[in-house]
């Protein structure tokens, strides 16, 4: 009898699968997370980015959680062209090695920019709009004066005439290589051009040259920074003497930096500043002018307590001056009598230059002003006898009312008492 070596298969059981493919889903696991942790992007490099800060382009690109990924990076988060970002037209991500990657930014490259309704239209060397923005970019050229009626993204500006814009793109160019950018640039209605550098105005004129004007202008602002004036650079030639005309400003109480002596200590009333330049004395200021000239002081008796509202003669002149009240008279400075004393409604200023009565003054004549000539005072201060008394009618008549009345109401004054 012949044994047969064949032996029938027993069929997998339901348990037996499950350990198989436990099994496999382990290794898949235990794979993926080897693949995340080997690649895993521990590094980001930044080129090409100068509008914005490395930190700004990965919280702008790197979204989700592949972005940690350096092998699916770079498959996920590359895009030729961007609608949302302002100044980027691109950007592209490459690895490095397993765990460092790369963003390459190609940006817009804006040579200007202009103002249109509540916003900055940034144009290329072509003059095309390509991006515009309610913030202004200080890194590029802002100019002022070129006008336009409306724009539209990725077509050219309707700028009147090829010669502004030609210019525009020159001056960039220029402000580029130097990185010694203006705060604006302005056009007249002529197209001369004026650069501003905080107080320092350069006047170039026309567009001519324009290599060898800019040329001057940055070898001389090093040596005028700090003034204020005007540089003339309208025109270059050999025999031609550009100048830089000085402006001087006024010093006044609040922009008054001595008080330093001669030999540099500070005293508070010296008339020099800490460079030991000679400035001369403190300004007076309109209140402490006021205040020296005040003829005030004085109470109804006639004795003088300093807060009193009469003068040495018993006018009445009203309160001492306050900050607050030659603030109220705005740009009238008067307040002064024609002999230089202060009441507050005299119609000089204290230099004595007639300027007429204050223009701020109530018709009703709710600004005191009563005794500035010489004449009676009044009696109002304790808000009595405060009624209009015109003389247009007389008290009834009979009795001792009619005899006891004073004519000098008629007048507007006060009765003997």
């Amino acid at each position: 009898m012949r044994t047969s070596n064949y032996r029938k298969s027993l069929p997998i059981d339901k348990k037996t699968w499950n350990i198989i493919w436990g099994g496999l889903a382990a290794l898949v696991l235990a794979g993926i997370i080897f693949f995340f942790t080997y690649y895993k992007v521990d590094h980001v490099e930044v080129m090409g980015s100068s509008h914005y800060s490395e930190q700004e382009v990965k919280e702008m690109i790197l979204r989700g959680p592949m972005a940690s990924n350096s092998v699916l990076a770079p498959v996920l988060y590359t895009k030729k062209e961007t609608g949302n970002i302002p100044f980027v037209d691109g950007f592209t991500v490459t690895q490095i090695n397993r765990n460092t990657i790369c963003i390459s930014v190609k940006e817009k490259q804006p040579v200007g920019c202009i103002p249109y309704l509540d916003s900055y239209v940034y144009f290329d060397r072509n003059g095309i709009f390509i991006e515009g923005s309610k913030t202004r970019d200080e890194s590029v050229p802002y100019f002022d004066g070129i006008q336009v009626t409306h724009v539209i993204m990725n077509e050219k500006l309707p700028i009147k005439g090829t010669t502004v814009l030609n210019t525009a793109v020159a001056l960039s160019t220029i402000f580029q290589k130097s990185q010694m950018i203006p705060d604006h640039i302005q056009f007249d209605q002529s197209y001369n051009i004026s650069l501003v550098y905080g107080d320092i105005t350069v006047l170039l004129g026309k567009d001519k040259d324009l290599e060898e004007k800019m040329s001057r202008v940055l070898a001389i602002l090093p040596m005028v920074s700090g003034q204020k004036g005007v540089l003339h650079m309208e025109n270059v030639t050999n025999s031609t003497k550009n100048t830089f005309d000085v402006e001087v400003e006024e010093i006044t109480a609040e922009n008054w930096n001595g008080g330093y002596d001669e030999n540099g200590d500070y005293t508070g009333d010296g008339e020099y500043d800490e460079n030991g330049k000679h400035i001369g004395p403190k300004p007076v200021t309109e209140l402490d002018y006021a205040l020296e000239n005040w003829v005030g002081g004085y109470d109804e008796e006639g004795d003088y307590t300093g807060a009193g509202e009469y003068d040495a003669y018993g006018n009445y002149v009203g309160p001492a001056p306050t900050k607050e009240s030659l603030e109220a008279n705005g740009d009238w400075k008067g307040g002064y009598q024609e002999d230089g004393s202060y009441t507050g409604s005299g119609e000089y200023d204290r230099e004595g230059n007639y300027l007429g009565p204050n223009p701020g003054q109530d018709e009703d004549g709710s600004t005191q002003d009563a005794g500035n000539d010489g004449g009676s005072s009044e009696d109002d201060s304790n808000g009595e006898n405060q009624e209009d008394f015109s003389g247009e009618s007389e008290p009834d008549s009979g009795g001792d009312e009619d005899e006891n009345w004073d004519d000098g109401y008629e007048s507007g004054e006060y009765d003997e008492n």
